[in-house]
């Protein structure tokens, strides 16, 4: 039987961070850097609602979520599209700009989508070299060619776990073409404390060829749920609305993301756990000779190179007792490495005690 022919990409399958560990049960995933307490008890309860009709098509434009997250961030809630997850924006984005023999600029280390929906559309990915893990302005100065019509990054970066201060940023948009779009991915936002730090919504609110990425995945713990919402210019948001699939954000998505804004508290308490228990960590590796990033979003990369065991050896080692770390060999082609999330104060101990183990300490 024959086969009608397909497009051949040629792009690497995205493969997300392990949550097994061969037959092994109680596994402690730390690959993903999800939410260490995961949903809310508030977000839970507007979960299991009877607000929730499952037999009806949900709200095509995500209306409420809208009003709500512009009334939250003080925002057009014009400029607000939301997604099946920030992922969806980022396809949206490429769709809408990028035609074959296009370029886009992303960092040598950074998420990985970024480089899959572009190929996906047809353009030539180009990376900008880092500079210790940390994405260079200048390098991606360098990289800007007749053809660049779109540059990606994530601030604070995955899976470096560095970020660009508030001047970094500030300066990039400058020195960039002003028919370039940048588009600068928020999702770890919420977790950075630094003073010198501002998230890209507080800097380019108003700013015509910037789109801001935001995600309900990570402080919010509704990864399953799969939401997410970009913020640009009236006139992109409206494009990309032309383009949007019908109905692509489900209601129990709609109605939990929008119950998560109101949970101040719990974001608090994510917060504070994080910063603790990231110090924490930090101190402990420097012990073992891991040397890390230093505390910004919910994960850190672990550098091995001064170590006397290798980070495969490590992976392996925890992987034996149920705990899974994210190896940043594959997709990311960064020998030596591991990416580890910050989890819940059990997991984070039961961590520790074995890495304890491992090195005899």
């Amino acid at each position: 039987m024959t086969i009608p022919k397909f497009k051949n990409i040629g792009i690497d399958t995205y493969k997300p961070g392990r949550s097994r560990a061969g037959k092994l049960k109680n596994i402690i995933k730390l690959s993903a850097n999800e939410s260490a307490f995961g949903i809310s008890p508030k977000t839970r309860k507007a979960l299991s609602a009877k607000s929730i009709n499952s037999s009806k098509y949900p709200d095509s434009k995500s209306k409420d979520l809208r009003k709500e997250l512009s009334k939250v961030y003080n925002c057009d809630f014009n400029k607000i599209i939301c997604g099946s997850g920030s992922d969806e924006i980022i396809q949206m984005i490429c769709q809408l700009y990028l035609n074959p023999s296009d370029e886009v600029i992303v960092p040598q280390y950074s998420f990985l989508m970024y480089r899959i929906y572009a190929k996906i559309a047809g353009a030539n990915v180009v990376f900008a070299k880092e500079k210790n893990f940390k994405i260079s302005a200048e390098e991606i100065i360098k990289k800007v060619s007749k053809k660049t019509k779109i540059v990606f990054l994530a601030n604070p970066n995955n899976p470096t776990g560095t970020y660009l201060n508030t001047i970094e940023l500030i300066s990039l948009r400058k020195k960039l073409n002003q028919k370039i779009l940048l588009v600068l991915d928020d999702a770890y936002f919420e977790y950075m404390k630094n003073k010198d730090y501002k998230s890209s919504l507080d800097i380019f609110k108003n700013k015509n060829n910037v789109i801001i990425l935001r995600t309900f995945s990570k402080i919010y713990g509704l990864a399953a749920l799969r939401v997410g919402w970009g913020y640009g210019s009236r006139k992109i948001i409206d494009a990309m609305n032309i383009i949007k699939p019908p109905f692509n954000v489900n209601q129990a998505a709609q109605t939990v993301a929008k119950e998560a804004l109101k949970d101040k508290n719990f974001v608090k308490r994510s917060i504070k756990h994080n910063i603790f228990w990231a110090n924490k960590i930090k101190i402990f590796l420097k012990d073992l000779d891991i040397s890390t990033n230093e505390v910004s979003a919910n994960f850190f990369l672990l550098n091995f190179d001064n170590c006397k065991f290798s980070a495969k050896y490590v992976f392996r080692k925890l992987e034996l007792k149920g705990i899974i770390l994210r190896s940043t060999e594959e997709g990311y082609n960064i020998k030596n490495k591991l990416r580890l999330t910050i989890g819940s104060k059990k997991e984070n101990t039961k961590f520790i005690s074995v890495m304890k183990d491992i090195f005899n300490k």
